[in-house]
């Protein structure tokens, strides 16, 4: 299947995603896709595809990076509290 298609906007700015590609991409009703404006393209992405690719790309990550600012932040409120002692 090639991997291009002319699709025309319709009412209410909708658009039909040929039946190939959504059946190349595992693309069903109720799929979500999320929309990027990359220059001067729309670009849709199925959803779980931007998951497993950040999971990828964070999973080398040893501590959790919501633990490691939490800590950074309590630690700058107890610098500032024993500044204003």
């Amino acid at each position: 299947m090639s991997d291009t298609a002319v699709v025309s906007v319709g009412p209410k700015g909708r658009v039909v995603i040929p039946a190939g590609i959504r059946r190349e991409l595992g693309i069903k009703e109720g799929s979500e896709l999320v929309a990027l404006v990359e220059g001067q393209a729309v670009v849709l992405v199925p959803r779980s595809a931007i998951k497993s690719r950040l999971r990828s790309i964070f999973a080398g990550v040893g501590e959790s990076l919501r633990d490691e600012l939490i800590a950074e932040r309590r630690a700058e409120a107890a610098r500032d509290a024993s500044d204003d002692a």
